[in-house]
């Protein structure tokens, strides 16, 4: 598509571009994107959040349902028609653990907990879509029926996804679609790849026990300090040898603990850290080369060991079709000037547990104000976003549901 006269939305013609959001919608959107930062929380606590959001909908005439848990919503907009499956727009609305740094107006009032990862933002966007698409609906403009998914617990992993599924979010779905903020992004513009966006990111918790005693005779002893030390070294080396490199499977520690006087070797370490991945078939075996890897390592020590491995998500894959979806959708309001490719990011994302079950795409959505040449990155305390790009992200999903 191009950016000529003959695309189906023209900004500058409302007549001629069903699904542009209003400019007093745009300010009421605004002050609830604020209102939501100044009120986070965190994880399958979001009460608070999911009332507003809740409240909003049925304003509109719509039926939201909250979900078993108490938080998160699933909304639909048109009526249900097994010949159509439903197009389903994605948000999260949970915080993160992080003390707000910024001195703004509205700057979160709970201590050590902000909206450092623009959620949000991605709350607003589905909403503002949805009660856009909802008065197109009423007046028969609406091509296919729409689910917008409220979930909770992002944060949290294996995620707030699985609640989500569990409560039947996908049933009924053909397609589903995301956008995640991006404050290396400028606003106004969208980033999109085809295929794994994200990665796989799984958690370790390891423990190694043995027989202490005396440094001055470690023969005697299990040497437990310098078995963690190889285990920290030799596990992610080991790993990088035994895949194949392109899967970009690493391990990095976050924290080690051992011993406590410099003359006694301790009887217990312990180890956590991530294990991230770029392919998914290559995140489905690494579980089981991780443990054997860890019982060859802890073998040459004879130190006995127990690993937790907490499953994370899996690597968001974008699915083609949807893919070039959100491209169209975003070409025909803005231009295909307004669409960059992005690379693949190690964070993960439980969006990915959608896109094991229906395909669908996630795109970066620009924060960054235009001009800005600081250095900015997400789940850090002074994150902000530049808030046009709410109405970016409104008329995308919009755009995408009358393209569908």
């Amino acid at each position: 598509m191009t950016d000529s006269p003959s695309d189906p939305f023209d900004p500058s013609d409302p007549a001629e571009a069903p699904g542009l959001l209003p400019e007093r919608l745009r300010a009421e959107l605004v002050a609830l994107r604020r209102d939501l930062h100044m009120h986070p929380e965190p994880g399958r606590q979001e009460f608070r959040t999911t009332a507003a959001v809740k409240a909003r909908l049925e304003q509109a005439g719509l039926c939201p349902h909250v979900l078993p848990g108490g938080t998160g919503i699933i909304c639909d907009i048109g009526a249900t028609d097994p010949s159509r499956p439903r197009l389903a727009l994605r948000a999260d609305l949970d915080a993160l653990p992080i003390q707000d740094m910024k001195r703004v107006d509205y700057r979160s009032t709970v201590p050590g907990m902000a909206h450092a990862c623009g959620h949000d933002v991605h709350t607003t966007t589905v909403l503002g879509a949805g009660l856009v698409l909802a008065e197109l609906e009423q007046q028969g403009q609406l091509p296919c029926p729409v689910r917008l998914i409220f979930q909770p617990a992002e944060e949290v992993m294996p995620g707030g996804a699985l609640d989500a599924i569990k409560a039947g979010a996908l049933d009924g779905v053909g397609r589903i679609l995301a956008v995640h903020c991006d404050p290396k992004v400028e606003v106004g513009r969208i980033g999109l790849r085809q295929g794994p966006i994200t990665s796989a990111a799984d958690r370790l918790e390891l423990s190694l026990d043995g027989a202490g005693g005396h440094t001055a005779r470690p023969h005697l002893t299990t040497d437990l300090v310098m078995a963690v030390a190889k285990m920290a070294t030799e596990l992610p080396a080991v790993l990088a040898r035994r895949t194949d490199p392109r899967s970009g499977l690493s391990i990095v520690w976050g924290r080690i603990q051992s011993g406590s006087a410099a003359n006694v070797i301790p009887q217990h370490a312990e180890l956590e850290g991530t294990v991230r991945c770029l392919e998914l078939s290559a995140w489905h075996d690494a579980p089981d080369l991780v443990h054997e890897v860890i019982d060859q390592v802890a073998g040459m020590y004879r130190a006995k060991w127990e690993l937790t491995y907490h499953r994370g998500v899996p690597p968001v894959v974008n699915e083609s079709v949807s893919t070039e979806l959100l491209r169209d959708a975003m070409t025909a309001r803005y231009g295909a000037h307004t669409v960059e490719d992005t690379e693949q990011s190690l964070g993960g994302e439980d969006f990915s547990w959608y896109l094991e079950k229906v395909p669908g795409a996630l795109a970066r959505l620009g924060v960054r104000p235009v001009g800005d040449t600081a250095s900015r990155d997400l789940h850090q305390g002074d994150f902000d976003v530049d808030e046009g790009a709410i109405k970016v992200g409104v008329e995308l999903f919009t755009s995408a549901a009358l393209l569908a």
